[in-house]
């Protein structure tokens, strides 16, 4: 199925008592680029969900980020600064001492004098299951962003093979406008020779010369014929399985060439502007290729 490039998902669950959330976004990129953003503590989750993305995408420049919430403080450990509260108590003594004030020294004059003799950490996180969590939530937010990666994709589809039918109109008008350019040229030829020389005789076999030789010049079946056979794969590469973006990309290189060489080789105003239409659909269509995974 076709994929675009740029999409959005997210999703949030609360589990092992805490809410975590998984943020994904990406834009068009000739290939795989990833960023995350996690808790500061959590920077053992970046490379597992980049090995994650890797393994679900290969296109794009893909940013992600994670929250991470605790739902109680059971993972909350507080601990003394002894050292610090020694130095206070110490320091305050001293003072009492020297200017005969009254001690009156409590644990709440000591947390008084600094917020630092307590120390508020964090229990260490159980990386394993952290991870089982995070990856939970990350794989119901990447559901959401390929879903919305493959709903672009049929647009992008859609559009592109509506253009590859016009660019096939134009071909069916070239195939069968390029044999009369022949007869045409023929024509124009002898009626040329007969305003020059009058009613004289002309001799037929130098003017089927002239003839062959033009209908040589200016013959494109060889590129019709490729031009179709890239539109059938063309039409192939849309219904694979398979990130295609850079097949479709050089596909559309290959069909701009034949549509160039066709364009060298008219010598017919009708078939110049068919080409042109070619080329500006393969254009079109390549502008809408570099968005497809």
């Amino acid at each position: 199925m076709v994929r675009s490039m740029t999409g959005f998902g997210r999703a949030q669950m609360e589990i092992n008592s805490m809410s975590i959330s998984v943020e994904i976004k990406s834009v068009n990129h000739r290939g795989f680029e990833f960023s995350s953003k996690t808790p500061r503590t959590y920077g053992f989750l970046d490379d597992k969900l980049k090995s994650l993305m890797q393994s679900l995408v290969s296109r794009g420049k893909i940013e992600l980020f994670v929250t991470i919430s605790a739902l109680d403080s059971d993972d909350c450990i507080v601990e003394v600064n002894h050292s610090l509260a020694s130095g206070y108590y110490k320091a305050l003594k001293e003072l009492a001492e020297r200017y005969n004030l009254r001690e009156e020294l409590s644990v709440s004059s000591l947390t008084r004098c600094s917020n630092d003799i307590f120390v508020v950490r964090k229990a260490p996180a159980d990386e394993e299951a952290v991870w089982e969590a995070v990856k939970t939530v990350a794989l119901e937010a990447v559901a959401s962003f390929i879903k919305m990666r493959e709903a672009e994709g049929a647009k992008l589809k859609s559009d592109v093979l509506s253009r590859a039918d016009t660019i096939i109109s134009d071909v069916e008008f070239i195939e069968s406008r390029s044999p009369q350019t022949v007869k045409e040229y023929n024509e124009k030829l002898l009626e040329r020779i007969r305003n020059l020389i009058g009613d004289v005789n002309v001799d037929e076999q130098r003017l089927l010369t002239e003839a062959a030789i033009f209908a040589d010049k200016v013959a494109v079946a060889e590129e019709t014929v490729r031009l179709r056979s890239h539109i059938d794969q063309l039409h192939s590469l849309l219904e694979s399985d398979e990130p295609v973006g850079r097949k479709l990309d050089f596909l559309a290189q290959e069909m701009n060439r034949e549509a160039n060489t066709i364009g060298s080789k008219a010598q017919d105003v009708d078939i110049t502007k068919r080409v042109l239409n070619i080329k500006a659909e393969v254009e079109k269509i390549r502008e809408q290729i570099q968005n497809i995974e």
